[in-house]
């Protein structure tokens, strides 16, 4: 093992131990800046956000390479003493043996979770075939008890995003992939508390993971309905890029830059990335 991947070890206890009760955010950055203000703002755990990494790459979301997706875990990881979880994507392969080789692979960066999930990125099937996203998940599971890091494993069904927004089917999933070794269950894109409660039920007492990326709900409203996890995908990423470009428009189209002064201070920026052991 590795010394990142002992560190991720170590981190993924801690991350396993945030799930067993209670309800926490884990936010999702983008960069090692966005990631160690998180943490400074008291954030017991981070997630990665595909969308908006690759935005920062000028990609659109979805395409950004397994290595180039693997340095940005390592970077990530290695920022901040909290545990990171990966948008693992749909790890990466469309078999099962090579997903599972893929998750050995980010564990070896000091993550301390991943998430797979369903999704085929075909407009005409959009979902992995049942089976077969069963058993990719299982696979995941079985490399992940190999390499014993205790690496935390989220499965994800991208039915209310991907086109598909039916209940049942994203329940009997879920519950699949609990059955097949998932650690916690994840539906993007529900809104609907009672749907997010029925959900909570049928996989219990796995936990599951809720993103909120506007204002349909708190944290202490899904606490009472018995979500664990709460993360805001690439909400955080797409406010820095608004912020950005009304700034940036108003240059171009008007000529003034009255947004400019709204801006956080150089002075506090800079108080907040004081150099740390790692970076010397």
């Amino acid at each position: 093992m590795t010394t990142a991947a002992a560190h991720g070890a170590d981190r993924a206890r801690a991350f396993h131990q945030l799930h067993e009760r209670g309800i926490f955010v884990s936010p999702n950055p983008w960069d090692i800046g966005s990631a160690r203000v998180l943490v400074q703002l008291g954030f017991k755990a981070l997630a990665t956000t595909s969308s908006g990494f690759a935005w920062s790459m000028g990609r659109q979301d979805n395409r950004i390479s397994l290595d180039a997706a693997l340095a940005h875990y390592r970077a990530l990881a290695s920022a901040v003493d909290v545990p990171v979880s990966a948008d693992f994507e749909d790890g990466f392969a469309s078999l099962p043996n090579d997903v599972a080789r893929n998750v050995r692979l980010a564990a070896e960066t000091g993550l301390s979770g991943v998430s797979v999930e369903d999704s085929t990125r075909s407009t005409d099937a959009p979902l992995i075939d049942f089976d077969l996203a069963v058993d990719r998940i299982a696979a995941a599971r079985a490399a992940i008890d190999e390499i014993g890091t205790g690496l935390f494993l989220t499965a994800r069904s991208e039915g209310f995003i991907v086109g598909r927004p039916d209940l049942d089917e994203t329940i009997r999933r879920l519950t699949a992939f609990a059955a097949a070794g998932a650690d916690c269950l994840f539906a993007p894109g529900i809104r609907d508390k009672s749907h997010i409660a029925a959900i909570v039920k049928a996989v219990a007492p796995k936990p599951v993971n809720v993103i909120v990326s506007s204002g349909f709900a708190t944290v202490n409203e899904l606490a009472e309905i018995g979500v664990r996890r709460i993360s805001v995908g690439g909400a955080l990423a797409r406010a820095a890029w608004t912020g950005f470009m009304a700034a940036a428009s108003e240059i171009a189209e008007h000529g003034t830059f009255t947004a400019l002064g709204r801006a956080v201070s150089g002075a506090e920026l800079n108080g907040r990335f004081v150099a740390s052991e790692r970076d010397r």
